[in-house]
């Protein structure tokens, strides 16, 4: 009895050893399947490519004019409304001052009398000249009549000179537009009290048959436009600067191409920045002064190495690519790309050279020093359709 207890305990640590033995070689063949991918892998070369550069900006038209009265008054009438074009010469506004009106009467009757001393005083001279001439009366007496017609010409003057002061001030009671343009938001109503000190302006003329994007760029930026334009001055950099583009607060971008005509003197040190300005013809008005855009800006580089975004992964705010060994075996690198972003591709400055092997997809299943099967991909069919 006692050894066929013995022997069936044999039979069966046997059968458990070899049962665990099939499962841990099932094990480590799972295993082995499961670190062993297949995975497309992309060839570094130099490729040519156009990156584009965004600044946010703000638009101003070509002349933002803002219209103030010159006289104090109220307003009589209003000749325009919100949102009109307008031409130069064109009548906004009229004010009521009747004071104005007045003054210009008191001058005309004022030149009315000028003018009557004027001809008295050389009633007088006509007078004395012959008496003097036969040495009747003295010749100082002449002199002194002729003094007296000088100060009244010189009085009728000063009234011909009011007249124009008031004449003046009287079309300042009309106020006209001083350019071609769009009128903006009108603020003061019929009836409202207005002077020259008036905190807003009646309203505002802007003339966008050109507008003006103004943006900033930072320090750094300056610098690398600078080292990939031609020409020893700024005016001379600016020439050769591509056309830029418009992209509207919708997405679009805008029809006419623009350039960049002028950049601010002088670095701002709160900001650490300069102010650029980009001109665009505006033809139809179809922008506004005050909207917001986006200004592209493209730069052309040559052999530089391109890799497509989806073969990254980011760590810590640094970015990475698995490189892969003749041998199969992956290994991070780290790479150093533009500040662009196209949401498509990155530029490479440091971390991978020509020849290079990267896997270009399906980089979160991986992990350091896994052994991959390389599938190569033609690199044609990943860059042709986006460069």
């Amino acid at each position: 009895m006692h050894k066929k207890v013995q022997r069936s305990l044999t039979v069966l640590s046997l059968t458990s050893f070899l049962l665990f033995s099939c499962q841990e070689k099932k094990k480590e063949n799972g295993n082995a399947t499961e670190q062993i991918k297949d995975y497309p892998v992309l060839t570094i070369a130099q490729r040519s490519i156009t990156l584009n550069s965004e600044f946010p900006a703000t638009i101003e038209g070509q002349q933002d004019i803002e219209i103030r009265p010159k006289i104090d008054g109220f307003i009589e009438k209003i000749f325009v409304d919100e949102g009109a074009t307008v031409k130069n010469g064109q009548a906004l506004f009229k004010i009521n001052a009747p004071q104005y009106e007045q003054e210009v009467r008191t001058a005309q009757a004022n030149i009315k009398i000028a003018e009557a001393d004027v001809n008295a005083a050389q009633m007088g001279v006509n007078k004395v000249k012959p008496l003097v001439e036969k040495n009747i009366i003295s010749k100082y007496e002449l002199e002194s009549a002729q003094f007296t017609l000088q100060a009244k010409q010189a009085a009728l003057a000063q009234a011909f000179a009011a007249l124009s002061n008031a004449r003046t001030n009287l079309g300042y009671t009309t106020i006209a537009s001083p350019a071609n343009g769009i009128v903006g938001l009108i603020p003061y109503k019929i009836g409202s009290l207005v002077n020259s000190n008036t905190p807003e302006p009646l309203t505002t003329v802007s003339n966008i048959g050109n507008i003006y994007a103004y943006f900033s760029i930072n320090e750094k930026q300056v610098l690398a436009f600078s080292k990939n334009t031609k020409g020893n001055t700024t005016k001379a950099r600016i020439a050769t600067m591509p056309s830029v583009s418009l992209v509207l607060a919708n997405g679009t971008v805008f029809s006419e191409k623009g350039r960049i005509t002028t950049t601010s003197g002088s670095i701002n040190t709160e900001t650490g920045s300069i102010r650029v300005r980009a001109t665009f013809p505006n033809p139809g008005s179809i922008i506004r002064s005050g909207s917001s855009a986006t200004v592209r800006i493209p730069s052309r580089l040559d052999s530089a190495i391109v890799i497509p975004q989806k073969s990254t992964y980011e760590i810590q705010g640094k970015k990475f690519v698995y490189r892969v060994s003749a041998d199969g075996i992956v290994k991070s690198a780290e790479v150093g790309v533009l500040d662009n972003n196209d949401g498509q591709f990155f530029v490479a400055q440091t971390g991978l050279a020509v020849g290079d092997k990267i896997i270009l997809e399906g980089v979160a299943s991986l992990r350091e020093g896994a052994k991959v099967i390389s599938r190569p991909v033609k690199a044609d069919s990943v860059y042709a359709k986006n460069l």
